[in-house]
């Protein structure tokens, strides 16, 4: 007997190329960027404010809503007729998915109360992230890997200098 998942891989398998790209490498990518880059300034905020304990669960819930907020976007925005990418639901799970994946993985050193420490890990695990997400953009929608990693470098570190901002203020 085949289980759920098994059968969901079967038709990820079955896709071409195209609507690969459409129904799932596309829908992740977006929420791993939103995930990644919306948090970082709520995180830092959060940490030099108030704290590890306080970014930790301030992350988790920014991940979280986040996840919710582009889920729902991506399964609302088009329910897959008129463009051909595929039905509302997978698209807007896949993204959900992606985006807390990305919001969550930085609010994770912050499980070490000491916020210095904390933020030294979180720091090259915001820069993995990034490195991932450049090299996705370049293995599945052949963007160059140089000007991948200057565009997704540049936007988080203007969002996480919104976050550092306002926790000096």
């Amino acid at each position: 007997m085949t289980t759920p998942f098994a059968a969901s891989l079967d038709r990820l398998r079955s896709l071409d190329a195209r609507d690969r790209q459409l129904r799932v490498i596309q829908p992740g990518l977006i929420g791993l960027i939103d995930g990644t880059v919306s948090t970082l300034a709520p995180i830092f905020a959060a940490a030099y404010l108030a704290g590890s304990h306080a970014a930790l669960f301030v992350g988790l819930a920014a991940a979280l809503g986040a996840a919710i907020s582009m889920g729902l976007s991506e399964a609302l925005s088009d329910d897959g007729k008129l463009t051909g990418r595929g039905g509302s639901t997978q698209r807007g799970v896949i993204t959900g998915i992606a985006t807390f994946i990305g919001g969550s993985l930085h609010a994770l050193p912050f499980l070490i109360p000491n916020v210095s420490t904390a933020l030294a890990v979180a720091y090259p695990v915001v820069a993995t992230e990034l490195l991932v997400i450049a090299w996705v953009r370049k293995r599945f929608q052949r963007v160059s890997f140089h000007v991948s990693l200057i565009q997704v470098t540049l936007g988080g570190a203007m969002v996480a200098a919104v976050g550092v901002a306002v926790g000096h203020a």
